[in-house]
C-alpha cells in the first residue's frame, strides 16, 4: 500500500493541489481584487510578492545630501558593492523611478542609497523632506559593472567629485582589508560639503587609505594633467572614476594621452548632451496630451510633468527601461544629436529619456 510518508511525489502534488483550491476559494472571496494584494497588505515584503523595501532611517550627511536605511523584500538578490539600484517613489499619484548608488556593505539584511538634492529635484526633495520610517518605496534588482575585481588589485586609484563618492563608499565599506594600496582623490566645494567625510578622514587616519581632498571653493578645480605630482605612482595603479561630466572628461582626456597607465573604469551620473535642438511638439497618443517642447527637454522629464507616466530607469540611455513606439514623427537624440524619423507602421523604438522632439511627434503612450 503506497502512503503519502513512501512517495514524496504524491505528497507534493497533493499539496500543490491543496493550494490551489485554497487559492481558488480565497479568489472567490476576495473577487474583484486578487488575493494577492490582501497579502501585500500584511506582508508587503514577502517572497512572490512585487519587489520593494521598508524604510528604516532617514538620516543627513551634509546640508544637502542624506542617506536613506532600507530593508529589502525577500526577493532582494543583494549586490556587488559599486552597483546602483532603481527606487520607485510615488509622489503626488505619479511614480517616479530614480537610480541611486548602494552605500552600503553587502550582507546585513538592509541597503543604504545617499542622495545629494538637485535643483528643482523632485524625488531628491521627497527622499529628504517628505520619506519617513516604515514607508515602503519600489525597488529593482542590483545593476551595473562599476565594481572592483576579486581579488582586488595591489594599487588601486579612486578619483571621485561631488555625490560620485557613493559607489566609491559602497566598496569602501565592504572591506577596506582588501586594499594593499589605495588611495582616493575626492573634490568638493568645501570640507563641510564632503559626503561622509568624517568616516573618510578616519579611514585615512586608521592607515587604511590614503585621501587627498581637494576643496575648489579654496583651492580651485582639480587638476587632472597634475595627477602625478599628487600621485607619483599613477601608472601603476588601476582607477575607479566618478563624478561630474567635466570631471570624468578630462580623467579620459588625460588617460587616453597617457602610454604607460593603468585601466580606467569611470561611471557617469549624467550624460553629456550635444548641442541643442530646436524643439517642437510631443503628442502622447494614449492619453491625447499634446505639450510644446524646446530642444533640451527629455520627452520622459516632459511627460512626467504633464501627468503622463513612463516606464524609466537609469535615465541616461544605459538600461533601456524607458523604449516606447514613435508612432510618427521625429526625436533627436540628446547626446549625439543624431536625429530619429518614423511614419505610421514602421515600428520605430525610441530611448525617451535621452530624446527630445525634433519638430511635431507621436509617442505611443
Amino acid at each position: 500500500m503506497t502512503t503519502f510518508a513512501s512517495d514524496p511525489v504524491a505528497r507534493d502534488t497533493f499539496r500543490s493541489r491543496l493550494r490551489d483550491r485554497a487559492w481558488q476559494i480565497a479568489a472567490a472571496a476576495t473577487h474583484p481584487r486578487d488575493p494577492a494584494d490582501y497579502l501585500d497588505m500584511f506582508r508587503p515584503l514577502r517572497a512572490g510578492a512585487d519587489l520593494r523595501a521598508r524604510v528604516v532611517e532617514v538620516r543627513p550627511e551634509t546640508c544637502d545630501a542624506v542617506t536613506v536605511v532600507l530593508r529589502p523584500g525577500q526577493a532582494w538578490r543583494g549586490h556587488q558593492p559599486g552597483q546602483y539600484v532603481r527606487i520607485g517613489l510615488d509622489v503626488d499619484g505619479v511614480r517616479l523611478w530614480r537610480s541611486y548608488s548602494l552605500t552600503s556593505a553587502p550582507g546585513d539584511g538592509l541597503i543604504t542609497i545617499t542622495a545629494k538634492a538637485v535643483p528643482d529635484g523632485v524625488v531628491s526633495a521627497h527622499l529628504a523632506q517628505e520619506l519617513q520610517p516604515g514607508q515602503l518605496v519600489h525597488l529593482d534588482q542590483a545593476v551595473g559593472d562599476f565594481v572592483l575585481p576579486d581579488p582586488a588589485p595591489r594599487k588601486i586609484l579612486f578619483i571621485t567629485g561631488g555625490s560620485g563618492i557613493t559607489p566609491v563608499m559602497g566598496m569602501l565599506r565592504a572591506g577596506l582589508g582588501r586594499f594593499e594600496d589605495a588611495v582616493l582623490v575626492h573634490s568638493e566645494a568645501r570640507a563641510d560639503d564632503v559626503i561622509f567625510g568624517d568616516e573618510l578622514r578616519d579611514y585615512a587616519a586608521a592607515g587604511h587609505l590614503r585621501l587627498v581632498e581637494q576643496h575648489t571653493d579654496t583651492h580651485g578645480r582639480l587638476d587632472v594633467a597634475a595627477l602625478a605630482d599628487v600621485v607619483p605612482d599613477l601608472a601603476e595603479r588601476e582607477t575607479w572614476a566618478c563624478g561630474p561630466a567635466g570631471l570624468l572628461d578630462a580623467i579620459e582626456e588625460q588617460w587616453a594621452s597617457l602610454t604607460e597607465i593603468g585601466e580606467l573604469h569611470t561611471e557617469r551620473f549624467r550624460t553629456a548632451l550635444a548641442e541643442p535642438g530646436e524643439g517642437g511638439s510631443v503628442t502622447f497618443s494614449a492619453t491625447g496630451t499634446t505639450v510644446e517642447l524646446d530642444g533640451t527637454t527629455p520627452i520622459l522629464d516632459a511627460g512626467e510633468q504633464n501627468g503622463v507616466l513612463m516606464p524609466s530607469g537609469c535615465r541616461m540611455g544605459i538600461c533601456f527601461s524607458c523604449v516606447l513606439p514613435l508612432r510618427s514623427g521625429a526625436v533627436r537624440d540628446l547626446r549625439s544629436g543624431e536625429v530619429t524619423t518614423a511614419a505610421p507602421g514602421d515600428g520605430v523604438l525610441i530611448q525617451t529619456c535621452i530624446s527630445a522632439a525634433a519638430g511635431a511627434c507621436d509617442i505611443d503612450c
